[in-house]
């Protein structure tokens, strides 16, 4: 098949609930193909799949994020262009600058008891669910990081259900079929709506301060000691704390199915750090959170045989690449022993994500506990997937408890 046709068949429904065949046909084109000028899905000049090949651009300086025309117009676009993830050096560095000390190793230990204790929770409320089915997306998946990363950053707990219903509407506008006029307005008001929000917090930790992230940034803007404006704040607050709980949700939920297919693999979890390390990161692989990304070229180039020209952009398909034959043999198997390169699930280089240390932290933590808690864990129905390209995980998956 020709990519165009691969593109098109990926964009379909049967494409976005399992893009790996599609996958498949584009790494047999090579590790980038140039897309028609013609073609249906013409946004970007190419499509890149080859591990190596991503793996050089996001480490690129070079080649850089685009604004899309008119951003200025509309509140979710200027949040994301006021935002280190969506923007360049040196607006980029000077951001993250101030974000990076707060995911410091004294932070992250200190996460860890956190982690534990929400864990634990959420299993005894597991463990007295009547029947013993529950949705394993709403009752475990979900509150494990929205509820750590509400106490890290300062979010009362009584918000983070309408937090929730924000973060959706933003999800759906990202997908790459999501740029409808409804879509743009629902995430225009969940923007302005979470930015009422975070005024209303900084004010709040301005006259009762905390332990808290949003404490520790108010002190420090107030004394001038970043350079970071309020808005700028409530920005990577907004995008913070999407990004850090989202792709989190989508490695519990896509990696439960994964693992429970091996159950040697899972009776032996619970103790055995090494291989749950390696299970988290081979999920991460198998089935990463975050599918597509976008890069411009910097001057006209040719990548792997395909011309490209300057500010033309291309798609880079993470998960295509966490599946390159060339560099993980046998890539659709899933072997938390695997040796070979990272995957590049959290991006490499600039907007490498912050929290990635994390996420890897609250799934060391929580996948022994849950399966030492619960050895009998079953899925009583096909999972209900997201149906997203560039945020893809499952948003309902039924399971039993085995009690």
């Amino acid at each position: 098949m020709e990519v165009q046709e691969l593109l098109t068949a990926l964009y379909s429904e049967e494409g976005r609930q399992d893009p790996y065949p599609w996958y498949a046909g584009l790494h047999r084109l090579g590790p980038a193909s140039a897309v028609p000028p013609r073609a249906e899905h013409r946004t970007v000049a190419a499509v890149a799949v080859g591990y190596d090949l991503i793996d050089r651009l996001l480490r690129d300086p070079e080649w850089t994020k685009q604004p899309p025309p008119g951003w200025q117009d509309h509140e979710i676009l200027r949040t994301f262009q006021t935002s280190m993830m969506f923007i360049n050096p040196p607006d980029h560095t000077r951001m993250r600058h101030v974000f990076s000390h707060a995911f410091t190793p004294r932070r992250l230990g200190a996460l860890k008891p956190v982690i534990l204790r929400v864990v634990d929770e959420l299993l005894d409320r597991m463990a007295d669910a009547g029947g013993g089915v529950v949705d394993f997306v709403a009752d475990f998946a979900y509150p494990i990081p929205a509820l750590v990363m509400a106490e890290f950053i300062g979010i009362p707990s009584a918000d983070l259900a309408w937090y929730r219903e924000q973060v959706e509407r933003i999800d759906e506008f990202l997908d790459v079929a999501g740029k409808t006029p409804q879509r743009l307005a629902a995430a225009n008001t969940a923007a302005e709506e979470l930015r009422v929000f975070y005024r209303g917090l900084l004010a709040h930790r301005r006259r009762s301060p905390g332990e808290d992230l949003i404490t520790g940034l108010v002190e420090a803007l107030d004394a001038g000691g970043v350079e970071l404006t309020e808005e700028e704040l409530i920005s990577n607050l907004i995008v913070l704390f999407n990004a850090s709980f989202v792709t989190t949700v989508y490695m519990f939920s896509n990696g439960l199915p994964l693992l429970l297919a091996h159950p040697e693999t899972v009776a032996a979890l619970p103790g055995d750090e090494e291989l749950t390390r390696g299970c988290v990161d081979e999920v991460l692989r198998l089935e990463s959170p975050v599918h597509f990304l976008a890069r411009a070229a910097p001057v006209d180039t040719v990548l792997e045989g395909v011309p490209v020209a300057r500010d033309d952009n291309v798609l880079i398909i993470i998960g295509a690449a966490n599946r390159d034959p060339a560099r993980f043999p046998a890539p659709d198997t899933f072997d938390p022993t695997r040796p070979g390169p990272p995957s590049l699930a959290f991006g490499v280089g600039l907007h490498f994500c912050l929290g990635a240390a994390v996420s890897r932290l609250e799934g060391c933590l929580a996948l022994p506990r849950l399966f030492a808690r619960f050895p009998r864990l079953a899925v009583t129905e096909s999972p209900t997937y997201s149906g997203s390209l560039f945020l893809r995980g499952i948003d309902k998956l039924l399971i039993s408890t085995g009690g």
